[in-house]
């Protein structure tokens, strides 16, 4: 892609992502309805701001993010990924981002350490991990099968930044409301693995046969599957 034509890409994505934040900025009744859809129908004040600082520290980016990605080469093999490539990324790079600055101490009081060990499990069941790995090596598989490199590159990363936000979502430092806390980290790594698992779909098949429709739209099945709350928190991965 010749740079005038990437900045200008550049620019309207840049447009398209100030509008999203704009209209998806999170308030009160976002943080209200996240920690509902989380397990906590009934949220206090202090936990509902709790889930709002936790959207907004991932929203922010999306703009800057739909501005830079388009100036990245073989762009735009990534846009041509069934429509939903850049979008994917872009969540996923907006959360890794937020995860890296989460790692940092808290400001509020540090709690008492416990026996438990948080464990990636604890946050992401076993079948959704198994469903991913085999949705990533499926898609790099056919992609190699079809010399499509750069999309095959594109998928690993995906998914290895997919498996990055998981990780530091359930090692990062315990923060406010104990229990906000565990719903919000099991969000964050529930949503990037199923996120990792629909990056395969919009990467892995693009061509228009039977066999690769059927192949994408069992693949977006998974990812609801995995980024669907679960039916109950863990309560064996209780914050430290």
């Amino acid at each position: 892609m010749q740079l005038d034509n990437a900045l200008a890409v550049a620019l309207v994505c840049g447009l398209f992502g100030l509008v999203i934040l704009i209209v998806l900025w999170p308030g009160e009744r976002q943080g209200v309805r996240l920690l509902a859809k989380w397990g906590l129908p009934e949220a206090t004040p202090d936990q509902v701001a709790m889930a709002v600082r936790y959207l907004r520290r991932r929203r922010f980016w999306y703009p800057w993010l739909f501005v830079g990605l388009p100036l990245l080469p073989h762009a735009g093999d990534l846009q041509d990924s069934n429509g939903g490539g850049t979008i994917v990324v872009t969540l996923l790079l907006g959360a890794l981002i937020a995860e890296v600055f989460a790692q940092r101490p808290a400001r509020t009081p540090r709690r008492e350490a416990t026996l438990t060990t948080r464990r990636m499990t604890d946050f992401v069941p076993v079948w959704a991990l198994v469903v991913n790995l085999v949705a990533t090596l499926a898609a790099v598989v056919h992609l190699a099968i079809l010399g499509q490199w750069t999309l095959l590159g594109i998928t690993v990363a995906a998914n290895a930044a997919a498996w990055l936000v998981a990780m530091l979502a359930v090692r990062r430092p315990a923060e406010g409301d104990s229990v906000v806390d565990l719903a919000l980290r099991c969000r964050s790594a529930r949503v990037a693995i199923g996120l990792g698992t629909g990056m395969c779909a919009m990467t892995g098949w693009t061509s228009t046969n039977l066999s690769s429709l059927a192949a994408f739209l069992v693949t977006v099945i998974a990812f609801r599957a995995i980024a669907a709350p679960p039916g109950k928190l863990p309560a064996a991965a209780a914050a430290k």
